[in-house]
């Protein structure tokens, strides 16, 4: 157990960022989720109009490191090529 005055503030802070951090994690994960189920229901309109708000949260967790930047671009690549393909089929 933390004895000292600034160990003790260093949990705190530690339990208060864990838990924005996880809020963050899951707000991703329910956006990629909105995403992934547009395309399985082959709704190439909303998908496409999905992009830019699903980008923007990807480029956002990798810049507060709740994913790593590359994961990020994974994650981009992937979603782009699936509707690109969704609305070639079209």
């Amino acid at each position: 157990m933390a004895n000292t005055v600034s160990s003790l503030k260093r949990v705190r802070i530690t339990e208060r960022r864990t838990e924005i951090n996880r809020f963050r994690k899951t707000r991703l994960r329910h956006t990629l989720r909105s995403v992934r189920r547009l395309i399985a229901a082959k709704d190439a309109k909303a998908a496409e109009a999905a992009m830019p708000k699903t980008f923007s949260m990807v480029d956002r967790a990798a810049k507060w490191g709740i994913i790593k930047k590359n994961t990020a671009a994974r994650y981009k690549s992937r979603l782009t090529l699936r509707v690109r393909k969704m609305t070639a089929t079209a």
